[in-house]
C-alpha cells in the first residue's frame, strides 16, 4: 500500500507562482514512477508531469517549460513547481504513484489550484 497525500494548492494571480508537494509514505519501494495530474471542470482527468524511479521526467505540452515535476528521496516528498501560470491551468491537481506499466495504481485526495485573470 501507497498513500499520497497533496498539499500547496491554492488561489495565485496569472503569471504568479505555487509549488505543490505530494508527501509519499507506505510500500515507497515498490514505486516506479510518480505522476501529477489534473482535472478541470468539464474536462478529462489529464498527466501533467511524471518522474521515474531513474530520474526521467516528461510533460505535456501546455506545461512544458512552465513545470517542473522533482523528488525529494530523503523526505519521500514529490515536488510540482508551476511558474507563470494561467487561468487555463486551474484544476483540482492530483498526485498518483505507480507500481509497473502505464498505469497509476495509488491517487492523492487532489488539491485545487485556481488562477485569477
Amino acid at each position: 500500500q501507497v498513500q499520497l497525500v497533496e498539499s500547496g494548492g491554492g488561489l495565485v494571480q496569472a503569471g504568479g507562482s505555487l509549488r505543490l508537494s505530494c508527501a509519499v509514505s507506505g510500500s515507497i519501494f515498490s514505486i516506479n514512477a510518480m505522476g501529477w495530474y489534473r482535472q478541470a471542470p468539464g474536462k478529462q482527468r489529464e498527466l501533467v508531469a511524471a518522474i521515474t524511479s531513474g530520474g526521467s521526467t516528461n510533460y505535456a505540452d501546455s506545461v512544458k517549460g512552465r513545470f517542473t515535476i522533482s523528488r525529494d528521496n530523503a523526505k519521500n516528498t514529490v515536488y510540482l513547481q508551476m511558474n507563470s501560470l494561467k487561468p487555463e491551468d486551474t484544476a483540482v491537481y492530483y498526485c498518483a504513484a505507480s507500481l509497473r506499466g502505464a498505469d497509476y495504481d495509488y491517487w492523492g485526495q487532489g488539491t485545487q489550484v485556481t488562477v485569477s485573470s
